[in-house]
């Protein structure tokens, strides 16, 4: 049986962790290390970096990795880009699981983003209460804007990552109810988000619909074009291909 490592950070990656325990599938699922209390997975896990390309090349080779399934989170651009590089390198079949992105309905106040930057930028430079629901990795360069930040992180920082903010801590899947209820207690004017898909973290966005709030919505990075699904169950079906290497 072909050795699967599973990139994991995403609902659907753990989605696709209990698939293929149930599956009896010989898998490693790999984290990147961004929380300090990762989700547990039906899986054998690692945590942490491989140390780039040449790292990822030798724990392909090392393990003997028959494949790779990428199912990190639509920003972890450098992980996907050195996943590729090394799969490449290394002769191992990979597969990209990605959800599609969040459009735009009815009602809706967007304005689409192409970087942290931009999305700073966006901002009005009269005070205003901002829901930063981008994670913990790029807060530093909001600071150029004097707002009200409210931050919903997994785990609690050491010092406010901001001059002036709040800070929640929580882990989704968040609900529209609750996610509406934070926004209005908190008196929230604009939210900023990265468009990383899926349900499990929509809520803000159509809460922030219903309450007409706008929404400075930061667009995917751009990555080479690869083998990609959008399903576990597509997943599950191209493992036996990758047993035979196709």
């Amino acid at each position: 049986m072909t050795r699967i490592l599973l990139l994991g950070g995403t609902t659907e990656a753990s989605l696709l962790a209990r698939a293929m325990a149930a599956a009896g599938q010989d898998a490693v699922f790999s984290y990147a290390g961004r929380t300090d209390s990762p989700v547990a997975q039906p899986l054998p896990m690692r945590v942490g970096g491989f140390g780039g390309v040449a790292g990822l090349v030798d724990y392909l080779r090392a393990e003997r990795i028959g494949a790779v399934i990428d199912a990190t989170h639509p920003f972890a651009a450098q992980m996907s880009r050195n996943a590729m590089e090394a799969c490449a390198q290394a002769g191992v079949p990979l597969l990209g699981l990605e959800r599609k992105p969040w459009v735009a309905g009815i009602g809706d106040r967007w304005v689409h983003v192409g970087s942290m930057e931009a999305a700073v930028a966006a901002l009005p430079d009269a005070p205003a209460r901002v829901f930063l629901a981008i994670g913990k990795q790029n807060l530093a360069g909001f600071a150029a804007k004097p707002h009200h930040y409210l931050l919903r992180l997994v785990d609690a920082p050491d010092t406010p990552p901001l001059p002036d903010c709040t800070v929640v801590l929580a882990r989704g899947p968040f609900e529209v109810e609750g996610d509406k209820a934070l926004l209005m207690q908190h008196n929230i004017s604009h939210i900023v988000a990265k468009n990383a898909g899926g349900a499990g973290a929509e809520a803000k966005l159509i809460a922030a619909r219903t309450l007409g709030l706008p929404v400075i919505l930061i667009d995917r990075p751009a990555l080479p074009a690869r083998r990609m699904v959008g399903s576990v169950a597509e997943v599950m079906a191209w493992l036996p291909h990758a047993e035979r290497g196709v």
